[in-house]
C-alpha cells in the first residue's frame, strides 16, 4: 500500500425500494446500486464529490481491496494530500446502471423470472444512469454537491447532471468527452457490438447458464476500443514496429508485432472482468447521448448553473479538443462561469486516467474555495426593521445565529443585528430593533476573493459579512469560522 492512499476500502451497496423510470418509457424494479466512498461527510453536507467512472469502469476508484494487486482506477488524483483530498471531501463513486460491477444490469437477476435478464434488461440511456446515482446521493442527505466530476463516458454524465439537476452541483469537471456521440465514435461502438452479436456462445444473450460465454466477441470489442483509447505517438513510443518474441518476421498469421501481441492481451484480460451484455447496453447509452435541444447545444444548455472545468487532451482523437471547445461555447452563450484546460500528453484518450501531474494540478487549482460564492452560506436568515428587540433574540435562538441581516421588504440590506446588540438593548432598555441594530454594515459581493474578505475582517474586527448583488440584496454570508475551516 502506497503512501497517501485512502488505504483499504469496501464496495457497498444500496438498495432503491421504488421502480425507476427510464427514457424509454420502461421501469426497472429492485435497482441495486454498488458504490464506494472515502472520507468523512461534514455536518453540513457540503463538502461530498461524486466521481462518475467510463465505460468499463466501476465504483472501485481509489484505495485497495483485500488481496488486490493494484488500487482503484482513480488513485492517482484520490486519497490524503492529492486533489480529491479524503481528508477534505467526502468521495462517492458508484458503478453505472447496466454494469457488471454490482450495480443492476443484463447480469443482475431479474425479479419476475428469477434468471438473468440478458436482452431483458431494457435500452438504457445516461440520464437513466444520473437518475439511479441521484438516488444514492439523495441517500446521504445531500442536498448540493461540492463537484460531479468524471471523464470520457464519465463526463457525459457530468454533463446529463449539470442539465437535469442544475442545482444540485456547485462545480463540475468534465473531462475528455462530448456532449453528443459523433458518428464515429456510434461506428466504433457498433463494429464492437457486432462483433459479440457474431460470437456463436453469445447466443442472444442466453449465456448465463452455460460455460461457454462469448470470449472471442468481447475480446475483439475491447481490442477495437482499446486502439481509440491511445494515440499514434504512444503506440509508436511504446511499440514502434517491434517484433513480439522472435527475430524476424514469420510471413504467417501468427503474431509478429509487440502491438498485436499487446491488443491480443487487453482484449483475453477484458474478458476476465466484463459481461458482454453489460458492453452492449453501455455502449448503446453512449451513443444515444445528446444533450441538444432543436439541434442546439446552446439551447440545450439553458439552465445550467455549475461553474465548470471542461478539460480535453491534446493527442485525444476519440474526444478531440475541438468537441471539448463546443461544450466551452455553448456555456459561455449561456453565462455559465466556465474554464478550459488541455493536457498535454501523447497517451491519448487514456490520459485522463494517467497524467497524475496534470490532472492534480487542474482539479487541485479549479476546487479551491478561493472566491467567496465558494464558501458563503446561501440560506440565510433575515429580518425586517419593524419587529421589536424580543422577536430578534427568539429568532437568534430557534436558528441557532449570532448574525442576522436587517433588509426591506425586497430583501436589500439596510443592517445587521448581532447578539452583541441584543446585549445592548437590555442596557440601554431599548424595545425596537431599529434603535439597536447597526447600519453602517461592511459587506462584501459572491465575486470577492477569500484573501481579501480575511483582510477585512481582520481590519474591521468582524467575525460574519452578508454577501450581497449589485442591487444590495442579501445573498448569503460569511464568517470568519468559514474561513478559518478553509485555510487549516
Amino acid at each position: 500500500m502506497i503512501k497517501e492512499s485512502v488505504g483499504i476500502v469496501e464496495t457497498k451497496y444500496f438498495n432503491i425500494t421504488e421502480p425507476i423510470e427510464l427514457d424509454s418509457g420502461e421501469s426497472l424494479k429492485d435497482v441495486t446500486v454498488a458504490y464506494e466512498t472515502y472520507g468523512e461527510l461534514n455536518k453540513e453536507k457540503s463538502n461530498a464529490i461524486l466521481i462518475c467512472h467510463a465505460l468499463t469502469g466501476d465504483a472501485h476508484a481509489a484505495g485497495w481491496h483485500e488481496g488486490d494487486k493494484k488500487p482503484g482506477w482513480w488513485e492517482i488524483v484520490i486519497g490524503p494530500g492529492k486533489a480529491l483530498d479524503s481528508e477534505k471531501y467526502f468521495i462517492i463513486c458508484s458503478n453505472v446502471l447496466g454494469g457488471c460491477k454490482g450495480t443492476t444490469g443484463p447480469s443482475s437477476i431479474n425479479p419476475d423470472t428469477g434468471k438473468e435478464y440478458g436482452l431483458e434488461f431494457p435500452v438504457i440511456t445516461i440520464k437513466d444512469m444520473v437518475e439511479v446515482q441521484k438516488k444514492l446521493v439523495d441517500s446521504f442527505g445531500i442536498s448540493q454537491l461540492a463537484a460531479i466530476i468524471g471523464g470520457s463516458m464519465g463526463g457525459m454524465q457530468v454533463l446529463q447532471w449539470m442539465v437535469t439537476y442544475p442545482k444540485m452541483m456547485k462545480k463540475a469537471i468534465p473531462i475528455a468527452t462530448a456532449a453528443m456521440s459523433s458518428p464515429q465514435q456510434i461506428a466504433f461502438n457498433a463494429v464492437g457490438r457486432q462483433s459479440i452479436f457474431s460470437d456463436p456462445n453469445w447466443n442472444g444473450g442466453n449465456y448465463y447458464e452455460t460455460d461457454k460465454i462469448p470470449r472471442n466477441g468481447l475480446s475483439l470489442a475491447r481490442m477495437i476500443a482499446h486502439i481509440t483509447y491511445l494515440s499514434d505517438e504512444s503506440m509508436d513510443i511504446k511499440f514502434g514496429r517491434g517484433l513480439q518474441d522472435k527475430d524476424e518476421i514469420s510471413y504467417d498469421f501468427t503474431v509478429d508485432f509487440q502491438v498485436e501481441s499487446y491488443l491480443k492481451h487487453q482484449g483475453e484480460t477484458f474478458v476476465k472482468r466484463f459481461d458482454a451484455n453489460s458492453y452492449l447496453f453501455i455502449t448503446k447509452a453512449v451513443d444515444l447521448f445528446d444533450l441538444t435541444l432543436n439541434d442546439s447545444l446552446i439551447d440545450g444548455f439553458k439552465g445550467v448553473e455549475a461553474k465548470t472545468e471542461v478539460i480535453a487532451v491534446d493527442s485525444d482523437w476519440l474526444y478531440p479538443t475541438e468537441q471539448s471547445m463546443e461544450i466551452v461555447t455553448a456555456l459561455n452563450a449561456n453565462d455559465v462561469e466556465v474554464s478550459f484546460s488541455e493536457i498535454k500528453s501523447n497517451y491519448g484518450h487514456d490520459a485522463f486516467l494517467l497524467e497524475k501531474g496534470q490532472l492534480n494540478y487542474i482539479f487541485s487549482k479549479f476546487l479551491a474555495d478561493s472566491l467567496v460564492e465558494d464558501l458563503m452560506m446561501e440560506e440565510v436568515t433575515t429580518i425586517k426593521e419593524n419587529v421589536d428587540v424580543r422577536e430578534a433574540a427568539k429568532l437568534m435562538l430557534d436558528k441557532h445565529v449570532t448574525h442576522i441581516p436587517v433588509v426591506t421588504d425586497d430583501y436589500k440590506l439596510i443592517g445587521i443585528v448581532t447578539s452583541w446588540d441584543l446585549s445592548k438593548s437590555i442596557a440601554t432598555n431599548s424595545n425596537q430593533l431599529k434603535d439597536i441594530m447597526t447600519t453602517t454594515v461592511k459587506y462584501c459581493h459572491a465575486g470577492d476573493t477569500i484573501e481579501d474578505i480575511a483582510r477585512m475582517m481582520r481590519k474591521f474586527d468582524i467575525s460574519c459579512l452578508p454577501v450581497v448583488d449589485e442591487d444590495m440584496k442579501v445573498l448569503g454570508l460569511i464568517t470568519t469560522d468559514q474561513i478559518s475551516n478553509l485555510l487549516s
